[in-house]
């Protein structure tokens, strides 16, 4: 079954959590950091957005989470992409690439 615009948009915080973790383990508002210096401030998310998605990925057995230390030496949970989850950020962006291709030739002039 190909995926709705409409699921494509639900699943862009968890493509963009995934592709983040892939360059290692670090804590929810670390993944937050990161995801809006990358966007050049374009996105910024939320606790309310961010801790269900990360509780999502994590029962979907995608990220694993383990209690640490952050930098300024408070507790804070750590999320790890699994073997499971680097398969679905593969599939995902494939599928995101696809999505973006069409929706840039709905976009072109005619």
């Amino acid at each position: 079954m190909t995926p709705t615009a409409t699921d494509r948009l639900k699943g862009t915080l968890d493509l963009l959590i995934l592709q983040t973790l892939r360059s290692g383990e670090m804590h929810g508002w670390a993944i937050a950091g990161v995801i809006q210096q990358r966007s050049q401030d374009m996105l910024q998310i939320n606790q309310g957005s961010l801790y269900p998605a990360l509780h999502r990925l994590e029962e979907r057995g995608w990220i694993r989470a383990q209690w640490g230390a952050s930098e300024t030496n408070r507790r804070a949970r750590f999320y790890q992409l699994t073997a499971q989850g680097k398969r679905q950020l593969e599939q995902e962006t494939a599928t995101w690439t696809e999505f973006v291709k069409a929706v840039s030739l709905v976009l072109q002039p005619v």
